[in-house]
């Protein structure tokens, strides 16, 4: 049995901060672990332009702990409108690492989202000849549409064409829920890839509905049936270097999950790695961790792997129920559970 296990130091693929006084209150916990992390611009005004990336990553580093090392990569928040001369520039000044691309009322601050994918084909033109990679929250938003379906919906639409239209583009098909989109993800070309989330290989629908509402389980795209769940675990601790981490941890105060309209999101960036270990122990794929977390991500993005390693170390962790927050609880994955591996100081 393995007490140990050294890698080079991880990144996180897709996060959520927020802003303000919330996004001072949980960077120290990626910036523990993750020595880089592609931050989401759904704020509320959104991160639209390089000037708003460049002032919301100078406000991240602020926030960073003393005698930490992390470094914050900007997306871009892709609108109907969006400049494709201010895209490139960004990229090009280091600002933009990638643009994100929200379905119109997707998920949260969604709202300025793409309306209709057509219209941001010229900038889909400019970012594949420019080098700059998409990522995407793949949900088609139409209510007729089940929930359970929107992925999978979302790729017959829309990501089979993005794909063939611009097959040189870098696409990321972001925390991923489905064998439906393992698959679309597996059968395409080398420059697609996805990020799986560790809710989503713990959880399925059930987490959120048997014996009451579990809010702190419910995130946008919702978790799927076991099938999915395993389809999944399959794909992430495959050895595959198309799927990576990507904790997609999303931040709200225990009043905001607990309410009459709970928000969605799960905040898993304390206990991040710890929580994916353990899946890959249950698969047997320890061996394919150090692909997962820390290379198979810098290859995709064309980015140089980090020098520096962590260690984690076998021990019984138990997740606290709630953890402070502006003077508030904000609750993590796994609240009040065990967990077998930590983070080595």
């Amino acid at each position: 049995m393995t007490d140990s296990l050294t890698i080079r130091r991880p990144d996180d693929w897709h996060l959520h901060f927020r802003d303000g006084d919330i996004m001072r209150g949980v960077v120290a916990y990626t910036a523990r672990q993750f020595a880089r992390a592609i931050v989401m611009p759904n704020l509320n005004p959104p991160v639209t332009t390089a000037a708003l990336a460049n002032a919301y990553r100078e406000r991240i580093r602020a926030a960073v702990p003393a005698g930490a090392e992390f470094e914050p990569l900007m997306t871009c928040y892709l609108t109907d409108t969006t400049d494709p001369d201010d895209l490139a520039r960004g990229a090009a000044e280091g600002i933009f690492t990638a643009a994100k691309l929200y379905p119109a009322n997707a998920t949260t601050n969604s709202a300025s989202g793409v309306s209709d994918v057509s219209k941001i084909y010229p900038v889909l033109q400019r970012m594949e000849a420019e080098g700059i990679v998409l990522c995407i929250h793949g949900e088609v938003t139409d209510h007729d549409i089940d929930v359970f379906d929107r992925e999978a919906e979302f790729i017959e639409r829309h990501m089979r064409a993005i794909v063939r239209d611009f097959p040189k583009l870098k696409v990321v098909f972001e925390h991923i829920t489905t064998a439906d989109a393992v698959k679309f993800v597996e059968n395409s070309s080398p420059n697609v890839a996805a990020t799986i989330t560790p809710q989503h290989l713990h959880i399925n629908r059930n987490a959120m509905l048997v014996g009451g509402i579990q809010p702190h389980n419910y995130c946008l795209p919702v978790a799927k049936r076991e099938t999915h769940r395993l389809a999944l675990r399959n794909a992430a601790t495959s050895g595959s270097s198309k799927f990576f981490l990507g904790t997609d941890s999303a931040p709200h105060l225990r009043s905001a999950k607990e309410s009459a309209c709970g928000c969605a999101g799960i905040f898993n960036a304390p206990f991040a790695l710890e929580s994916y270990l353990v899946v890959f122990e249950e698969e047997r794929a320890l061996e394919h961790f150090e692909g997962f977390a820390s290379l198979h991500g810098p290859g995709f993005y064309g980015l140089p792997v980090n020098e520096q390693e962590i260690t984690l170390e076998r021990a019984e962790v138990t997740v606290p129920e709630t953890l402070p927050m502006i003077g508030e609880d904000i609750v993590p994955f796994h609240a009040g559970q065990r967990l077998f591996w930590r983070l080595a100081d």
